[in-house]
């Protein structure tokens, strides 16, 4: 074997691999089902983001996150991924996107919410279709697990765009894995579900182990007021 080559993992080392972002998807879910007893009318969007902090590092043994904590409201949830916006405090009637990238032991969980306060109508469908546009658009990659980040990307778009949405991102997903998993320098389309990645999805990582995708919908409301964020594994 040279220098270069890549082995291949057995199949115990693999379901291992796969239990292991598993497990901390799971966590996450954990910590997510208390986000909302910390949501307070009025509150900032930072004090917000610290009181994420808090718990996960309390309760749940949170040392770091592999991304940085995203935490909008309202117009804020229009904001690219990279932006960061003006704090803003959470408003009654208010729309709020929760995308955290905790790192539990060694394993990358990405999850991601949205949530509504109040009862507008128009904010609560638009939260309403988050998931099962999630679950159609993993229906299609299910029945053709080989495709490209292209492919489904495109997928990702044609699907929200039929439910009555704008879609609102230049990604739908990117790879997860052990912490911190693979990067290329400067690379924002080989490693992502994009425009421009030919390379299927099925193709092992540098590790030797199939790579895990996380699948988002980003779902932007037709008047272009705000926007609806879902996110989870969807190679499991």
């Amino acid at each position: 074997m040279s220098a270069t080559a890549i082995a291949t993992p057995s199949a115990a080392d693999a379901q291992a691999y796969t239990a292991g972002l598993v497990d901390a998807e799971q966590k996450a879910v954990e910590m997510f089902n208390e986000i909302p007893s910390l949501i307070t009318i009025g509150m900032s969007e930072k004090a917000l983001s610290d009181a994420i902090h808090n718990l996960g590092q309390t309760k749940y043994g949170v040392r770091t996150h592999w991304h940085k904590r995203i935490i909008r409201s309202g117009p804020n949830t229009l904001r690219p991924f990279e932006d960061n916006p003006p704090d803003r405090n959470i408003e009654a009637d208010d729309i709020l996107i929760i995308d955290l990238g905790p790192v539990f032991e060694q394993w990358e969980a990405d999850f991601g919410r949205t949530y509504v306060l109040g009862d507008d109508p128009e904010k609560r469908a638009l939260v309403d279709a988050l998931e099962p546009l999630w679950q159609r658009v993993k229906a299609r990659y299910t029945a053709q697990p080989d495709m490209s980040g292209e492919e489904l990307y495109r997928i990702a778009q044609e699907e929200t765009e039929r439910a009555g949405y704008d879609w609102g991102a230049p990604i739908a997903g990117h790879i997860v894995g052990q912490f911190p998993h693979e990067r290329i320098p400067r690379d924002k389309i080989a490693l992502y579900i994009a425009e421009g990645n030919g390379d299927t999805m099925a193709k092992a990582g540098k590790n030797g182990h199939r790579r895990h995708w996380i699948l988002e919908i980003h779902a932007r409301d037709k008047l272009g007021r705000y926007q609806g964020f879902f996110e989870q594994l969807l190679t499991v």
